[in-house]
């Protein structure tokens, strides 16, 4: 796997926040696309009361949504618990499982934020400028931000705003549960992140690239 950029990932939080702060430049927000033929879903999990990192992505066609490939990988925890700064505890083990791959995705689906993140710059971000690949952030959680309840309808949402900046849309991806937190990662637009979003998400609340990562990485225990 080659990555556009590299960076020390032994980091103490003030230079990681440092290191955001710089990063969090690069993030494009308009649309860089290729034809999207194959989407992504990365999950993460914690092994031996957190010692290990566990990553599985799931590589889907798309609009199909059939699983291409999967992979998984282990890594030692190198990076505390530091709420805004997952993505230093998590992407090791991530970008190991990418280099796995076979062939790399056309898009990548984050289960995190985009810019949706104090420093603009949440795990979708992080992952999508060190791979200069298309990515989007479908949180389960707000991080932060204020918004409207979008109606109870799929495809209805609401922006997100930090103070007097939009910064995600508050997505309803089925009617009757509750809306999902989009965002921009890296190469696509907020209106653009969110038709994605809709079209890997055809029955259930998250996008079936989460949904399937998620089952690889939990089943997984080896």
């Amino acid at each position: 796997m080659q990555q556009a950029i590299e960076h020390p990932w032994k980091l103490t939080p003030a230079e990681a926040i440092a290191l955001q702060k710089t990063l969090a430049q690069r993030v494009e927000r308009a649309d860089r696309l290729p034809a999207i033929r194959r989407v992504a879903g990365v999950d993460v999990g914690f092994e031996e009361d957190g010692r290990m990192t566990r990553a599985a992505v799931a590589v889907l066609s798309f609009p199909q949504l059939t699983r291409v490939e999967a992979a998984v990988a282990h890594r030692p925890t190198e990076f505390p618990y530091v709420p805004g700064l997952l993505s230093f505890r998590e992407l090791p083990a991530v970008l190991a499982a990418l280099d796995r791959l076979h062939t790399m995705p056309d898009l990548i689906l984050c289960d995190g934020q985009g810019i949706a993140h104090p420093r603009r710059f949440g795990i979708a971000s992080h992952l999508g400028v060190l791979l200069d690949l298309p990515a989007i952030g479908v949180g389960k959680t707000r991080l932060l931000g204020t918004h409207a309840e979008p109606a109870d309808v799929k495809g209805a949402w609401a922006p997100l705003f930090d103070k007097e900046e939009t910064i995600g849309a508050v997505l309803r991806t089925r009617a009757g549960v509750r809306p999902v937190y989009v965002s921009i990662g890296h190469r696509v637009s907020l209106e653009t992140a969110i038709a994605l979003t809709l079209a890997c998400t055809p029955r259930y609340r998250l996008p079936e690239t989460t949904r399937q990562a998620h089952r690889l990485a939990s089943v997984d225990k080896a």
